[in-house]
């Protein structure tokens, strides 16, 4: 499944029409319309939006996972946030070891990981 027929899928599975659930994300029905028939992606904040109001990760409506529940629920998002505020990037390195695809991450892996995860943020603020 794509983007596309991921978020047609949710929609009609709340008994949404396309003109319901546009408002609900703040864009215009035509817009919808183009994310579902995938002629157009959405932006990374309609994502958001979309995952947040379907209760579904970013990464099921990308179809990098079939598995629609598998978010982080508001306590952990909020911990994770203010670790990130509180520890150093160094302090972070100290006290979690970062995988990917099951294997660990170098510190210099780890240092351009942090970084690229404060870059997108500051983006999307």
């Amino acid at each position: 499944m794509n983007i596309g027929s991921r978020l047609a899928f949710l929609r009609d599975q709340r008994g949404l029409t396309q003109e319901e659930l546009a408002s609900s994300l703040g864009i215009s029905r035509a817009a919808l319309s183009h994310y579902e028939k995938n002629r157009r992606e959405p932006d990374t904040e309609t994502l958001g939006k979309v995952a947040d109001l379907f209760h579904v990760s970013i990464d099921y409506l990308v179809g990098r996972t079939p598995h629609a529940n598998l978010t982080m629920d508001a306590e952990v998002r909020q911990f994770a946030d203010e670790l990130q505020l509180e520890l150093s990037d160094e302090q972070l390195l100290d006290h979690f070891a970062l995988t990917v695809d099951g294997r660990k991450l170098s510190p210099e892996e780890s240092r351009r990981f942090i970084a690229f995860v404060r870059a997108e943020r500051n983006m999307n603020s």
